[in-house]
Order: structure tokens, then sequence, then C-alpha cells
């Protein structure tokens, strides 16, 4: 049976790709300033996907003020476990198009990749999920639900009103989420920890309005000078953290490399590491914090002046067992003690999202494992992510006896969120096998 399945997806390989690289070509950007009539044309050629591929009852779940997902089921024999499938069709903004290749919505191969925004996030867990449902034919031995977030890369702003709305319509035994990773190119990946995620924006204020730097400058600080250095303070010399309380933990090494790491990041010649112990530990377990944005004058619109106001938005992600809420109050409170020469400073507490550390007992996380060993070839890598999935915690909360799992298709070279997104064609194909084996392995009422 399993070389039965494998053989199908071989088969299957040019629809797959065919279908994927049509869905690339849609640029469904969720944010806000893009055009919202592309991911409901997104959502729409997803369900006429999910039709064509056998499955029933395909229709777009709607909810007032959000863009679409897509449902679609296909029945199994009578008593057979229920596997809910999921992944996102929308995607993050292209970036500066200098720094593509090509047209990030046109897709391209090079070398056994596919370009395009997309491509590993997460429009290729659509094309897993299609493919692995179709290389059983009539004879799907699970039944098969599917949800198509059409708002993943703008925080599922409305995913729990819709798991709240279409609570019993999803309801399944074991929810497979693509939108995860692999370890690295042909090495397959169950994901079995995540960090959290803060946010906060940072005002600092020095004056009630902007005054001469020449005729002023040298009593009181700028604006920019003071968040600057209050930014500062978030680190410790060593580059760990500075805020007090957080949680800490350590990662099984495994085989990561610095010279890997460095071929992944594309560090500038000469830039250190920061922070401490394994690099695992550091990327899963340890806290970290970025200043993502700076606002204040434009460098093309500078003046000699004292500048009065400036702002900066601040990310710290969190280790598993760590408190949300908790690890918020105190990088506001660190940031509010940290405000220089008195400077007026307001912390805005944004977004969070709880870290996890997933249950990986049970039937359905050994059917995976055995789908991966014979997928890919290879034994699977039980690995952290040091990205946040916070829609986890919406479906464990609604399905508490279900098993979720976290699997993708993405490796390290992958540059989601970045120019040149890409995804190796061969590991789509053995994610594919993979998954339809672990259908197979769960064969059966239960």
């Amino acid at each position: 049976m399993h070389e039965q399945l494998r053989t199908a997806i071989a088969n299957d390989t040019d629809r797959i790709r065919d279908e994927l690289e049509a869905m690339i070509r849609i640029p469904s950007v969720s944010a806000d300033g893009y055009d919202p009539d592309e991911v409901r044309r997104s959502a729409e050629f997803v369900a006429e996907l999910l039709e064509s591929s056998g499955l029933d009852e395909v229709y777009l779940l709607e909810i007032d003020g959000a863009h679409p997902a897509v449902y679609g089921i296909k029945q199994g024999p009578e008593g057979a476990p229920t596997i809910l499938l999921y992944a996102h069709h929308d995607v993050q903004p292209p970036g500066p198009a200098e720094q593509w290749e090509t047209a990030p919505f046109e897709p391209f191969e090079r070398d056994g990749r596919l370009y395009g925004r997309g491509s590993a996030d997460d429009k290729a867990g659509i094309a897993m999920h299609l493919a692995s449902i179709r290389a059983f034919g009539n004879g799907l031995p699970v039944t098969i639900k599917v949800f198509i977030e059409g708002e993943e890369e703008i925080g599922s702003a409305h995913l729990e009103e819709f798991l709240d709305t279409y609570r019993e319509l999803l309801l399944s035994d074991a929810i497979i989420i693509g939108d995860a990773g692999n370890w690295r190119i042909g090495v397959p990946g169950l994901t079995t920890s995540l960090r959290g995620l803060v946010d906060c924006t940072v005002t600092v204020r020095t004056m009630k309005y902007a005054v001469h730097s020449g005729s002023f400058g040298g009593t009181y600080p700028d604006a920019i000078t003071a968040l600057a250095r209050t930014l500062a303070k978030l680190h410790n010399e060593d580059g760990t953290v500075a805020v007090e309380g957080l949680l800490s933990g350590e990662a099984d090494p495994l085989d990561l490399t610095i010279e890997e790491l460095d071929e992944q990041m594309l560090p500038v010649d000469g830039l250190k590491l920061t922070g401490s112990g394994s690099l695992t530990s550091r990327l899963w377990r340890k806290p970290s914090i970025s200043v993502i944005a700076i606002e204040a004058v434009p460098i093309s619109e500078a003046i000699n002046q004292l500048v009065p106001e400036a702002r900066a938005k601040v990310s710290m992600r969190i280790a598993p067992g760590q408190d949300a809420t908790a690890a918020s109050e105190a990088l506001k409170a660190h940031i509010e003690r940290s405000a220089p020469w008195g400077a007026e400073v307001i912390v805005t507490e944004g977004t969070t999202g709880e870290a996890f550390d997933l249950n990986t007992g049970g039937e359905v996380y050994e059917a995976y494992r055995q789908g991966m060993r014979e997928g890919y070839g290879v034994e699977p890598v039980e690995m952290g992510m040091g990205g946040s999935i916070p829609f986890v915690a919406a479906f464990e909360e609604r399905y508490p006896d279900a098993a979720v799992l976290l699997v993708g298709i993405a490796d390290p070279m992958s540059r989601y969120h970045g120019p040149n997104e890409s995804l190796e064609l061969a590991d789509l194909e053995s994610a594919s096998v993979a998954q339809a084996i672990a259908f197979a392995s769960l064969d059966g009422p239960k």
C-alpha cells in the first residue's frame, strides 16, 4: 500500500507543481493596504482545487470583516478517525522589489527549488494536503476535513471567531498544521515546541515641540538619542536579554553549526553572536528581543532641530513555559525603568502569543513519524521552533482531546517573509508521501 501511495504521488507531481505555481501567481497579501479582492480570489481558487481533488461540501467560511477561509471534507470509512488539515492561503507583502531576482508573484525554478512569495509559506502546505488526499483516489482510509485560513500573516485576527462559529464543523480527532518546517533540506522535522511572542510600542518624548539644535543643543536631549539609550538597555553587554524574571531553558544542540547558521542568515563579515548557550537553545528555549521598527524624522526630511518625539516597535520571543502576559508586563516595566535623563517614556503593550511544549505521544504522532521515515528515507528530527504560531492555543483550547501536529515543507534556506522565498520541490513530494502514509497507518475504526 505504501509503495502505491508513493507511486501515485510521483505520477501527480506535474499537477502538484502546476497548482502550487497557480496559487503563487495570486498576490493574496492579507495586510492592510493591499487589495482584499486578491485574497478572496485566492480563497475561491483554493476552493476549486479542493473540489477538483475530490472533496465534498467545499465552500468559503465567512466572518464579518475577515478575509475568507476555505473548508472541505472527504468522508472515510464509518468509524475511522477524522483528521483536520490546516494551512493558510494568505501571504506576506513582497517587500523591496529590487531584492527579488524575479517578480515575487511569478514562480520560477532554479536548481530544484521553486521561488516566489508563498512558495514555502504556506501555499506549499495546501499543495501537500491536496496531494496526500488524491493519492488514495476513492479509497481514503480516514475522514479528512480541510481548513485553509486567509489571515495567518496578519496574526489570525479572526481565527478564534472562526473556530467558535464553526466549532462543530471542524471537530476532529487530530489536527495537522502544515505551516512549520523541516530540520534541513531532505531531513523532516516534527515541531515539538514553540516560543511565544509579545510586543510593544515605545514612545519617547523630551519636549513639546522641536527647537533649533544649534541654539539649544547641549541642554536638554533630543528624543531619538533618548530612545536609542532606552533600547540599548534591553540587552546586557553579551547580548543576552536584560529583562528580569523571564524563563530561559536549554535545548538539544543536535548538529547545528555556526557555519550552517551563517549560510542561512548571511551575516556581515565580523558580526559576533549574541546571547549564551547552544545555538538551538538560543533559537528555541531562550528569550530574545528585536527592535523591528523605528519611527522618527526620515533622513530625507532631517533639519537641524532637537527632535521632540520618537517611537520604536519592540518584539520579544519568550521560552516555552513562560506566561505571555507576565512577560509583557516585565518588558514594559523594564523599558519604563530604562528611560534616561528623565525623558517621558510611554509603553503601549501590543499582541501576545503563548509559547508551547506539545505532547508528542500517541498513535497520530507515531503514524506521522513512520510516514516521515518512509517519505524522506531518514529519521525525522524532533525540533523546536524559534518563531511563534499563536493560533495553536486557539485549536488546543477548543479541541482539547485532539492531537495537534506541526509539520511543513519550508527549510532553513526558504527565506520566507523575505525576498526570494523558495521551496525544495523534492521535499514537497516527500512531505506529501509522508502525510499519505501517516493516513494509511491510521486505517480502520478507532
